[in-house]
């Protein structure tokens, strides 16, 4: 460590990509200290965000016995009468064993924590603030900024985090609603529409776009919105909210033409933005766009203040967990040796709707917009052996193949261990594999990722010609 500063690096964040940065940073033998507001190290994804929203989904999956409905019929429950409790139960266990995981990883590597509120005085030096007021000052010779984003919240909504929720704070609710009301269908807006929607709660999604998922490939969203709009979910697409008003104690959503919808409760997700506004960015010369968020060298992570980095959702998309935990590694990494590691180049995505969705490489409608020669191939996991043993009603598995080359373009994935299967095809993707991998691959029976080699099939079908057997 430089004796100039008190610390190799500063990291300002303990969620997915500070926590990464930081330990990558101290196995390369250098001296860390973190920074965390809150009382409890994880941040926004532990707390609030990515833990808190799978584990609510999959709490609702086993007590609604959503699995098994494909067998004993939409009505089938395990547990009759399912409430807020039941939810909070499994979610307070679930945060407890997070964060002992996580105090436990940065004492194994000597990654030293200070509670607090950070914010710069120069381009090296952080104050910090505590709970009970108290400041202390530490310096740096690296600095990384991983504060992750917070709920966009308009002037215009009346959040009062007991009937008017933002995404946060809907993880905290004391009653579960009848009728639930999601504005916004991005990823946040439909994960939890879907996640409620399996408790039986009619739920209405509002969105000013036609369309909902734009980076998802079309086929698979069509699946999806059939998927929805079968289980009673209510789409009102294209049209603006004009404002949100109290009546009788319920909240109403006006929309653009005068259409009111009304409902129990109402779940604002209108985007997310950055956590600088507390930095004092300007103290070490840095500035961030109107969302809070900043720019940085997309191969470094490094800000335009060469020794601070930033990673994670504070720096935009792809806002994952598990790309920030590559940011945090590469930032670290580079920080410390001066190199450049790159990450392969696709990166799977996954949405934890009900039906979960994942994606890797190229949708159908950026290769046609790349020009590409292509075919695809379909497999719906109820055909599957294993689909049919587990009651799956629906899902499908898409290839995408170059005609040139057979290789893998994209796989799109909708329906039960989505997130899960996804990563074979990321694999083959990120190996150059070709469709005759999964030709010839053997998978395990009865298992859902032979739909791999059925969707192989199915494009090897369409695109071989067939071959007249010459009659003696």
């Amino acid at each position: 460590m430089s004796k100039a500063y008190d610390f190799d690096l500063i990291v300002i964040g303990s969620g997915p990509s500070g926590r990464r940065a930081a330990v990558q940073a101290a196995k390369l033998g250098r001296s860390v200290l973190v920074i965390e507001e809150q009382h409890r190290v994880g941040g926004v994804s532990v707390h609030e965000g990515t833990i808190p929203s799978k584990t609510l989904r999959e709490t609702v999956l086993n007590l609604t016995g959503w699995r098994e409905r494909g067998f004993y019929g939409q009505s089938y429950r395990v547990k009759s009468e399912i409430t807020a409790n039941d939810l909070r139960m499994r979610l307070s266990k679930t945060l407890d064993f997070e964060v002992d995981i996580l105090e436990h990883q940065f004492a194994r590597n000597t990654v030293r924590v200070q509670h607090g509120r950070g914010r710069f005085l120069d381009s090296h030096r952080i104050e910090i603030e505590a709970k009970d007021g108290a400041t202390s000052v530490v310096s740096g010779e690296k600095i990384l900024i991983a504060v992750g984003t917070r709920p966009h919240r308009p002037n215009d909504v009346p959040f009062d985090d007991k009937i008017i929720f933002d995404s946060d704070a809907i993880v905290h609710l004391d009653e579960l609603p009848r009728s639930l009301i999601v504005v916004g269908a991005g990823v946040i807006g439909i994960e939890y529409a879907t996640i409620f929607n399996a408790l039986d709660i009619r739920v209405t999604i509002i969105d000013a776009r036609e369309d909902i998922l734009g980076f998802i490939d079309r086929e698979v969203v069509a699946e999806l919105m059939h998927w929805l709009r079968d289980l009673g979910v209510h789409f009102r697409l294209g049209m603006k909210l004009e404002s949100i008003q109290m009546e009788a104690g319920q909240p109403v959503a006006i929309l653009e033409g005068g259409r009111r919808v009304r409902g129990d409760m109402l779940l604002y997700t209108g985007g997310r933005s950055g956590a600088t506004d507390t930095l004092n960015l300007s103290a070490c010369g840095l500035e961030a766009d109107a969302r809070g968020r900043l720019k940085v060298d997309p191969q470094t992570f490094q800000t335009d203040v060469p020794h601070i980095y930033a990673t994670g959702d504070v720096i935009g998309f792809p806002s994952l967990a598990s790309t920030s935990m590559e940011q945090g590694r590469l930032a670290a990494y580079h920080a410390f040796t001066h190199g450049v590691m790159h990450a392969p180049q696709h990166f799977p995505y996954g949405i934890y709707s009900v039906p979960e969705i994942s994606t890797v490489g190229m949708s159908e409608e950026e290769v046609r917009k790349a020009g590409l020669p292509y075919e695809c191939g379909i497999a719906r996991l109820r055909e599957t052996s294993r689909g049919h043993i587990m009651g799956i009603r629906g899902g499908i598995l898409k290839i995408i193949i170059a005609l040139e080359d057979h290789r893998i373009l994209g796989v799109h994935i909708i329906g039960e261990g989505a997130t899960e299967l996804i990563h074979i095809g990321q694999a083959v993707i990120n190996l150059g594999g070709t469709i005759d991998y999964f030709i010839d691959a053997t998978f395990n029976y009865p298992t859902l990722a032979e739909a791999y080699k059925t969707a192989a099939l199915d494009a090897w079908n369409r695109i071989t010609p067939r071959q007249e057997i010459a009659v003696p």
